[in-house]
């Protein structure tokens, strides 16, 4: 037992399960490489004021999760709760906007980081994968992402996840709505702390996801019977988009989203087999972030979605993913000049892109071959000194047993051909 353990509510990801992280990582990130999205890496932690302004002060994230600390040199910093806010930051001190195209389309990869309850599927440290397209105001672009984060989770073979789609209206209708929600919940029981809320942001009452505030909500208004004609009409031709594609989802007019920046289309993807903590990403239309981080108006959508989340939606579907074997080949040197020459073919079948190990520290014949059983490789190469006084090494099928004598020289074709 080791003096230090991660710090908690985090984990640690170790094979073989980092492969499937790796996996599902890659499947996310495949149909937007494929439609135009180009990588972007931002650092772990921005100026705190960053998400202040952008994610909102009202929210949780801001107020409660954030790990907010102070340099040496006076400057208030803070670990990134989400990624939006950066992305753009960091678009717009790149001037991507002024380069050509718009919309900039980006995705990015990372770990984020909130204070919560450590909980199954809510960690402190979380992997998500992103999407943004960055000063474009068109429903064909909300349309794609949400397609594409359903072709992504199709890809590996999920089934039982739900898409929930809104529009929060946009900064015509939605005052008004704002003022008719806080007037209903003005005369409601709720505690200071969530009266406080309402004052500030009264949509993000609607997200509580206690039962005494739910159970007051039956009657709350609804922004759909809000919304102006144009906020209409957008969020009719997002759905006509996405439903030509075959993409089935949900309405749901209470869906808020947990941050301050979101206009019109929002949307979430839950997945019923993971309990309490059932999204497993989501995102939306963010048009005035811009402004509120100093930047020009630049309309902008986007999504998130968990990777963590979405291994355990795998598991809760019962879906093993194929994973490639890490090893193909392993080489079982006997004595020390079937050494030199067998580490010399594993690394002439490394160069030719064939995935070999060797067997490390000198053992014997039987604790070698319990390591190329234990490392999935489909051949074993193995060479003593009466093979090498023939010319030969000996390649062992490790599913069948069957074991051939081949040319040391031959023995690179060999495998190449048999591994295809």
């Amino acid at each position: 037992m080791s003096t230090f353990q991660a710090p908690k509510g985090t984990y640690d990801l170790l094979p073989p399960d980092s492969a499937k992280f790796l996996a599902v990582r890659e499947a996310i990130a495949a149909p937007l490489r494929n439609s135009g999205y180009g990588y972007i890496e931002t650092p772990g932690f921005e100026n705190v004021e960053l998400f202040a302004r952008g994610v909102g002060e009202s929210t949780d994230i801001v107020t409660k999760e954030m790990y907010a600390f102070e340099t040496k040199g006076g400057t208030k910093l803070a670990l990134r709760p989400e990624g939006t806010a950066s992305v753009l930051r960091a678009a717009l001190e790149a001037n991507l906007h002024k380069a050509g195209n718009l919309p900039v389309k980006l995705w990015y990869s990372g770990s984020y980081y909130r204070y919560e309850r450590p909980q199954k599927g809510r960690y402190r440290h979380f992997s998500q994968v992103g999407a943004e397209a960055i000063g474009a105001e068109d429903p064909a672009l909300d349309a794609e992402l949400i397609i594409l984060a359903d072709q992504a989770y199709r890809s590996l073979g999920l089934r039982n996840f739900r898409i929930l789609l809104n529009s929060l209206g946009d900064k015509e209708c939605r005052p008004v709505y704002r003022a008719a929600l806080q007037e209903f919940l003005r005369g409601l029981d709720l505690d200071e702390d969530t009266l406080r809320r309402a004052e500030i942001n009264p949509l993000r009452v609607l997200d509580d996801k206690r039962e005494s505030v739910q159970k007051q909500l039956g009657d709350a208004p609804l922004l759909r019977d809000y919304l102006c004609d144009a906020c209409k009409a957008y969020h009719e031709e997002v759905r006509e988009l996405i439903t030509a594609a075959g993409v089935s989802f949900e309405d749901d007019p209470k869906l808020v989203r947990g941050l301050d920046y979101y206009t019109r289309t929002t949307f979430e993807f839950v997945h019923d087999g993971l309990g309490s903590q059932s999204a497993v990403g989501g995102g939306g239309r963010y048009d005035g972030l811009s402004e509120m981080i100093g930047g020009p108006a630049l309309p902008s959508v986007g999504w998130a979605l968990g990777v963590d989340r979405t291994v355990l939606a795998l598991e809760a579907e019962g879906i093993e993913l194929e994973l490639p074997a890490a090893t193909s080949v392993f080489a079982v040197p006997l004595g020390e000049e079937a050494r030199r020459l067998l580490f010399a073919k594993v690394t002439e079948l490394r160069k030719v892109g064939i995935a070999a190990d060797f067997s490390y520290g000198g053992k014997g014949l039987k604790g070698a071959m319990k390591n190329a059983n234990r490392s999935g490789a489909r051949y074993a190469i193995v060479a003593g000194e009466r093979d090498l006084a023939e010319g030969v090494v000996q390649l062992k099928d490790m599913e069948s047993g069957e074991q051939a004598a081949i040319g040391v020289n031959e023995i690179v074709a060999e495998l190449e051909a048999r591994l295809g």
